[in-house]
């Protein structure tokens, strides 16, 4: 991955008009260069507030993130069950006058003014305040939700699957084209794609796989990539996409889980598949694509290229009865918390993610989608490439991501839609001025992870329209988005129509993530300003709001609650707590397990990691928990890139000062070349959680903070056996 993260980008503050000021001095400046009265260094150092001002999190936390700052939620007095009955009261109050004066024989205008100003008068302003700012809003994901059911609906009653669905579009415009593939500048059309899927689809059924079977795809991106599941799924074989950045151990792991018989990898991967050749079976089947070399593929491994194109391109004659209920091929979740699951995804779940995001986003069959994710992962395979196979858009599709050549290809190609994940966005924002980002056509950037901090930066330096940041697993039946640009907000439901959507934010524990429940064994619903778990009901009859889990039933159960909404009701478990604010916004605060207590506080990782990236200019952060001896909770370490070793950890911890709350401040500082992160650029925590602060572990420069001197101090062999000893007071 080329990102250049190194490149200095100047510390901003929330607001956008803020002069742009020279690199952090966290980082030891280049000789000559003049901060003078403009520095970090130089600015006086206020006082710690106290720590109760500034604990906690909630939409604002979300929200304020945008100025690198530890934020304190505000109570909000709309939502939860007391909410409601107030408002059952005030209504009710308000219909009672109006009778009382219809009654007394006053007019209706005058009887209607004074049930209305009742109305006002006892507290339904608020509702009215929110009805009025959301009401549009609500409005456009009603009609998307509709559009979306409706499709579904007709899709269903004419008993078709995404193959079926391809092929109407291939009728339409066959000679469009489909695809364009950035490492070569080829261009396949849809007739081309059709053609390669169907030779896809004879060959493996000739080669006796049948309905059902599994088979495998361990490659990088590029067209065929999509022509091999596309022809699997025409006669019922299913694929299990790998992530072709696994290796060995996990690698096994994940192919054998799938119940794959034969595997597809490309000729850049036939080391990879060498070194777990050993372990996968000898009955599994494997083919390569691409760069065949005989010494570098195991022994008994076909070059398919050449066997396909023997194949025959006509429809295959054996289709099977496969429904939008049915399964098509199987995405991995992206292990960040430990081995990868295989997610099931049926024809609907395909359908609805790619369907989503045409309509929410108004996306028309003339955009031009550059995609520089993984083909492995949703995002890629179905919200990029599924709008080629879905709704027939052309999508430039590129190997690998990188920053350098984004934006030349955006307007090479002329794109009107980009895709991002994770990190993306920052490391564009990294990158030095170039001519081609002020010509390009861009005017929508869709995907999720966008940080609020840098969400202004983004817009206004790439001078992008329109945020299509958008929450949801591959899995997940509480997929949300945001559709009118709110800072922050990765999606909303209606705070006014609440049950159309039902998704709710519930209380759970913060130290076990269980979740709390009432008297009558029902979930507590949070109010506005309160983090919770998001959750979905789950309804099997509703292609969206299905839950068809993973391959691994135990995983699927853990996945599952019960008696949430209602007595008998079961509700998905997204694992991730949100904050909505009083107008129904969404903001992602954390995934479970990324909240960790220290001092009596709860942590959220995901603020801390914002807040100090910010003030490192963008610069790769992770931040987790680590256990100490004999010290309870777990103490916040930061793994930071630092890849010329220029960090000054004590101006840092300067910096931190300002900005955060002494409890939420790493105890220790891990500095290292780079951070781990995984194929679709989020921050992978486990081997770092694992090595903690170890220095036998590791050659990284390792710190701890000495809160009694107020700065860190190297961490080796000695200071790490006194600590963990219980000699060194944290």
């Amino acid at each position: 991955m080329d990102n250049n993260q190194n490149h200095p980008v100047s510390y901003r503050k929330s607001c956008v008009c803020h002069p742009r000021l020279p690199p952090s001095p966290v980082f030891s400046r280049p000789p000559g260069l003049d901060v003078s009265g403009r520095g970090f260094a130089s600015r006086p150092r206020p006082p710690d507030p106290p720590v109760e001002s500034r604990g906690g999190a909630s939409s604002e936390a979300a929200v304020g993130e945008t100025d690198g700052r530890w934020k304190k939620p505000r109570e909000r007095a709309v939502g939860g069950g007391g909410a409601r009955m107030r408002m059952i009261g005030v209504c009710t109050a308000s219909l009672g006058s109006l009778g009382l004066m219809r009654f007394f024989g006053l007019a209706w205008s005058w009887s209607i003014a004074v049930a209305l100003g009742i109305y006002i008068g006892t507290g339904g302003w608020t509702f009215l305040r929110i009805i009025f700012k959301t009401a549009l809003r609500d409005l456009l994901g009603l009609s998307v939700l509709i559009q979306v059911k409706y499709k579904l609906y007709w899709h269903r009653k004419a008993k078709s699957n995404v193959p079926k669905i391809f092929q109407d579009v291939v009728r339409r415009h066959p000679e469009k084209v489909a695809f364009i593939y950035e490492a070569t500048d080829e261009k396949w059309t849809f007739r081309h794609l059709d053609e390669y899927s169907n030779a896809v689809a004879n060959f493996f059924y000739q080669q006796g796989f049948r309905v059902g079977d599994v088979i495998a795809i361990f490659m990088e991106s590029r067209p065929e990539f999509v022509g091999f599941w596309l022809g699997m799924a025409k006669v019922g074989i299913e694929a299990a996409l790998i992530n072709f950045n696994l290796r060995l151990d996990s690698l096994t792991y994940c192919v054998k889980t799938s119940g794959a018989k034969a595997i597809i990898f490309g000729g850049e991967l036939s080391t990879a598949i060498s070194e777990v050749n050993g372990t996968l079976g000898k009955n599994m089947v494997k083919f390569c694509s691409g760069d065949f070399k005989p010494e570098l593929v195991p022994p008994g491994t076909k070059h398919l290229d050449p066997l396909l194109a023997k194949a025959a391109t006509s429809p295959p004659t054996q289709v099977p009865a496969k429904g939008l209920d049915d399964r098509l091929f199987y995405i991995y979740t992206s292990g960040t918390t430990g081995m990868p699951k295989a997610a099931i995804v049926v024809h609907s779940r395909y359908y609805r993610i790619a369907a989503f995001g045409y309509y929410a986003y108004r996306m028309t069959p003339n955009d031009i989608i550059y995609n520089c994710l993984p083909l492995y992962h949703s995002a890629g395979n179905i919200m990029g490439a599924g709008q080629c196979v879905i709704h027939g858009l052309t999508v430039v599709i590129r190997k690998k991501f990188s920053a350098s050549r984004f934006w030349d290809d955006c307007v090479k190609y002329k794109c009107t839609i980009i895709q991002y994940i994770g990190e993306i966005c920052r490391y564009l924002l990294n990158q030095p001025v170039r001519e081609a980002e002020k010509h390009h056509q861009v005017r929508l950037a869709i995907g999720n992870g966008l940080r609020p901090t840098i969400w202004e930066d983004f817009t206004q330096r790439f001078q992008i329209k329109q945020i299509g940041e958008f929450y949801g697993a591959t899995e997940c039946n509480c997929s949300i988005a945001n559709l009118d640009g709110k800072v922050g907000a990765c999606g909303f439901n209606s705070r006014i129509l609440p049950n159309v959507y039902p998704i709710r934010l519930v209380k759970v524990n913060e130290d076990t993530m269980e979740l709390i429940r009432k008297e009558n064994g029902l979930c507590i619903t949070c109010r506005p300003g309160e983090p919770g778990l998001l959750v979905g009901r789950i309804n099997q009859e509703d292609p969206l709001r299905r839950f068809d889990g993973y391959v691994n039933e135990n995983a699927t159960n853990k996945k599952i609650a019960y008696n949430v909404f209602q007595k008998g009701d079961q509700a998905y478990l997204s694992g991730d707590v949100l904050v909505m604010d009083e107008l129904g916004y969404m903001y992602f605060k954390d995934r479970s397990g990324d909240t960790f207590r220290w001092r009596g506080e709860n942590v959220s990782t995901t603020e801390v990691e914002g807040i100090l990236s910010h003030i490192l200019s963008k610069t790769d952060v992770a931040v987790y928990g680590v256990e100490v001896p004999g010290v309870e909770g777990k103490a916040g370490m930061a793994a930071i890139a630092d890849p010329e070793a220029k960090l000054n950890p004590n101006v840092l911890y300067l910096e931190m000062q300002k900005v955060l709350p002494p409890y939420a401040r790493p105890i220790f500082l891990r500095l290292l070349p780079q951070v781990d992160t995984t194929g679709t650029f989020k921050i992978q925590k486990t081997r770092l959680q694992r090595e903690s602060y170890n220095p036998h572990q590791t050659s990284d420069r390792l710190y701890f903070l000495d809160v009694k001197l107020g700065k860190y101090l190297p961490v080796d062999e000695c200071v790490f056996e006194r600590i963990q000893a219980g000699k060194v007071s944290l």
